[in-house]
């Protein structure tokens, strides 16, 4: 018996890798570069811990309508493109460079602001036992309002912190792994810089402290901060699309349907879900895209002015440089020393609010978003769709791609280069889709720097968001900038 006990001893000593030092790990992937397939297709997506398979009347093509809560919906990876053939980086091509700025995660609903449906929650609680919900409202007889405030929920959590993984293995090959840490950037707010920890874990792992410092800039009016502009921006509490009172009953069922998108991320299912019509939730989903739309992307006169800091940053990371000229809403503090501000870190990792990012879009002159919404009818014809461009923990990854001489704008030839000098493009891509940028989906570094100078100027900062002039009307904006 003894005899078998030793000879287990040594069966299992023989599966143990710790007798033989510290276990090696493998070499950090870099998918974003050597992935052959292209963007489109079927990709495996973890199960979600959501019920988000609720039956909706007129659902003719089962769509899932938690595509369709623009900034509210869970994420998921834009299903339909932004216009462009997605290829992967050519042979003998390198991916050299990334700047990333993400959303936070799904979220409680906020306590100000727009946070109605809290209100609406509020007022339901407080009439119970005073009416009689019957049929598909029979849920309110016992339904209490059960969800918390502003910071992240659950699955916001693991939405960063599967963003993290999969930005790993797209671009883990930029992390120089030499001992070295980078400076990755967020905000004071609880779900923001919660949001950049769950990221780092996914992308590090629990011990990423070791490998990132995460510099955090104060969220509050009259501090510069490029990942919350509208803070710096007197004129952003316009809302042109929003004026007087909604009637109660029309505000309440409004509210109704924010509550489906909360319930449903804090606690995994709602029943106001079921209550409306796929025709409805198309109205729900339009009407936030206009109210975005017109508060701080194209159709607001601070559309680029709440994003162009951030642009310039960018800019100045691609060039090498740092900022020592007071702009926008840029720190100097922090943004003229390469401590806080560094500027040859290959991987540059930000996390903001959906508002800013949608005015950094606009900043970056992406008029491919600029769509005039009609308020009489649904557009359904258009780019501007929230639930593709910002939806919980949605992120746009800027890349830099070197290549040995200028690609062939003809993918599908043979020659995949032209004869010339080694070129550096530059690369879109917002939630996992390339964003069109040039007649290949890319744009040349130079041509892009160049252009870029131009989009500053036509933000007009100052004036936008310190200016004295009247509440433009909603659609005379088109452009993100007022009208001198």
């Amino acid at each position: 018996m003894l005899g078998i006990f030793e000879l287990s001893l040594q069966v299992l000593n023989s599966f143990n890798p710790a007798k033989y030092g510290p276990t090696q790990t493998g070499d950090a992937p870099w998918l974003a570069q050597t992935n052959a397939a292209p963007f489109a297709g079927v990709s495996y997506i973890p199960n979600t811990p959501l019920e988000t398979q609720i039956p909706i009347a007129g659902n003719v093509n089962n769509t899932n309508i938690f595509q369709r809560l623009a900034i509210l919906s869970p994420y998921f990876p834009n299903p339909r493109g932004f216009g462009v053939n997605e290829y992967s980086v050519p042979f003998g091509s390198n991916v050299t460079w990334l700047n990333m700025v993400h959303r936070h995660g799904s979220r409680y609903p906020e306590v100000s602001g727009d946070a109605a449906e809290r209100t609406l929650g509020l007022k339901l609680a407080a009439a119970e036992g005073k009416f009689a919900g019957h049929g598909p409202l029979s849920f309110l007889n016992d339904w209490k309002f059960m969800l918390g405030a502003e910071i992240l929920v659950p699955n916001g959590k693991a939405e960063l912190f599967q963003s993290g993984t999969l930005h790993y293995y797209q671009y883990g090959h930029l992390y120089p792994n030499n001992g070295s840490k980078i400076i990755v950037r967020s905000t004071t707010q609880r779900r923001m810089y919660e949001s950049a920890e769950y990221f780092l874990a996914g992308f590090f792992g629990l011990s990423w402290t070791q490998n990132a410092t995460l510099e955090l800039a104060i969220e509050w009016p009259g501090f510069n901060n490029t990942l919350a502009g509208y803070k710096q921006c007197n004129h952003t509490g316009w809302l042109t699309a929003r004026e007087g009172d909604l009637d109660w009953t029309l505000s309440d069922t409004y509210n109704a349907q924010a509550l489906c998108a909360y319930e449903t991320v804090g606690l995994g299912f709602s029943h106001f879900c079921g209550l409306f019509t796929y025709e409805e939730w198309e109205g729900y989903e339009y009407a936030l895209d206009i109210a975005f739309s017109a508060g701080t992307a194209f159709g607001s006169p601070v559309g680029r002015a709440i994003g162009v800091g951030y642009v310039q940053e960018v800019l100045a990371r691609m060039q090498h440089h740092v900022i020592t000229d007071p702009a926008a809403q840029i720190n100097t503090t922090l943004d003229n020393n390469t401590v806080t501000f560094p500027v040859d870190q290959n991987i540059n990792l930000d996390f903001s609010h959906d508002a800013n990012i949608i005015s950094i879009l606009a900043a970056f002159g992406l008029t491919q978003f600029a769509d005039y919404l009609p308020t009489s009818h649904i557009k359904k014809d258009r780019e501007f769709v929230m639930s593709y461009l910002e939806p919980f923990a949605g992120r746009l990854d800027i890349e830099l791609i070197k290549t040995p001489t200028p690609v062939n704008p003809d993918r599908s030839a043979k020659k995949i280069y032209l004869d010339g000098e080694p070129t550096t493009y530059v690369h879109f891509i917002l939630n996992q889709r390339l964003r069109e940028q040039g007649r290949r989906g890319v744009c040349e570094m130079s041509i892009f720097l160049r252009v870029m100078e131009k989009e500053i100027e036509k933000a007009d900062y100052d004036y936008a968001c310190f200016g004295d002039y009247d509440l433009p009307a909603y659609g005379e904006i088109k452009d993100g900038r007022p009208i001198r």
